[in-house]
């Protein structure tokens, strides 16, 4: 079943079931009034929202059509978002990119860091920043959202605590990072608000592009209407989504509606070394920090600009016919809003 949440003046929204083709939605209320609720309660919730989402397929449900505009981020606020960085081809390109080595301690153990979960950008908001000297940048992700994970869980409660999947914009101000980092205790201004796709997927509906632990599909960026990346999210993940949630789950317990990202998905080129863009035909990028960091290996220095007032970012994935998954992230970047306004 694929899950959203629909604004309606309150902070957390109300839960609806979509359609497999994104038109249409039911009001899941009656279940539970918000997806932190099914989420806490999904042993109960499951089915009769699986039965709704039958339902809505059969024409058998009242409904009401899907606008993703008016959809908030499947979770509005999050006890918890936790982003990896799993694909290591990234992790490379970026630390270079600010004269950082790769420690090998990276290639057996997962970075993770915790960010802010207040207040997630709805999938169709602006992305706002004070100034765009900052460096803003996206970062195109795939996440999960975690059932009850206790302390210490084997790879196999792990992997069956995963309730949903869906896609994250997980917004970076590049600029800010290394100042941030060289104090030794990580990322706090440099990472604003991520937003999420407008629709939450159960495993289930991706069929065999998911298996367990990878999902095996292109992500698709587009900046400006023009296609940046189109990177296969089942390649070159260093540390698959159990492995991951086994990392964070070593020392504390993860309440339910724990987020967890993959990092930025990111392909190695042909040879194994750095990707290239789609007009070179290779599967682009899915953050701009990589493409300077290669135009800086090639050229000397990086040719292509963060982020500026007025750029377009849209983030989605497409099933094998083409239909997409999610829902888009479409965001613009502005200015910072009046805080009287």
């Amino acid at each position: 079943m694929k899950l959203a949440t629909l604004a309606d003046g309150t902070r957390d929204g109300r839960l609806v079931v979509v359609s497999r083709d994104l038109s249409r939605a039911a009001d899941a209320r009656a279940i539970a009034p918000t997806l932190q609720k099914a989420l806490d309660d999904w042993v109960l919730a499951a089915p009769p929202l699986a039965a709704l989402a039958a339902a809505l397929e059969s024409g058998a449900a009242a409904s009401e059509p899907f606008d993703p505009k008016a959809a908030l981020s499947p979770l509005p606020r999050a006890y918890q978002w936790i982003d990896g960085s799993a694909y290591l081809s990234h992790v490379e390109l970026v630390r270079k990119a600010r004269g950082a080595p790769m420690p090998p301690s990276f290639y057996t153990d997962p970075l993770m860091y915790q960010g802010g979960s207040d207040s997630f950008l709805a999938p169709c908001d602006d992305i706002r920043a004070a100034d765009e000297s900052f460096g803003i940048d996206l970062e195109a992700e795939v996440a999960v959202v975690l059932g009850d994970v206790p302390m210490g869980a084997d790879r196999e409660t792990a992997a069956a605590a995963i309730r949903l999947v869906l896609l994250v914009n997980d917004v970076s101000l590049r600029d800010l990072v290394p100042a941030e980092l060289a104090k030794g205790f990580g990322f706090f201004q440099a990472k604003p608000s991520s937003a999420f796709s407008p629709v939450a997927a159960t495993p289930d509906e991706l069929g065999t592009a998911w298996d367990g632990g990878r999902l095996h599909l292109p992500l698709l960026v587009h900046v400006n209407g023009l296609p940046f990346g189109r990177a296969d999210a089942g390649r070159d993940l260093n540390f698959d989504f159990p492995a991951l949630i086994v990392h964070a789950a070593r020392t504390r317990r993860l309440a339910a509606g724990t987020i967890l990202g993959s990092g930025t998905v990111s392909n190695k080129g042909p040879d194994g070394g750095f990707g290239l863009a789609i007009g070179e035909g290779g599967a682009g990028y899915s953050c701009l920090a990589e493409l300077r960091m290669v135009e800086t290996l090639r050229f000397g220095a990086p040719r292509t600009p963060f982020l500026c007032y007025g750029d377009e970012v849209r983030i989605e994935m497409k099933d094998a016919a083409g239909q997409s998954i999610f829902g888009a992230i479409e965001q613009k970047v502005a200015p910072q809003k009046d805080s009287n306004a």
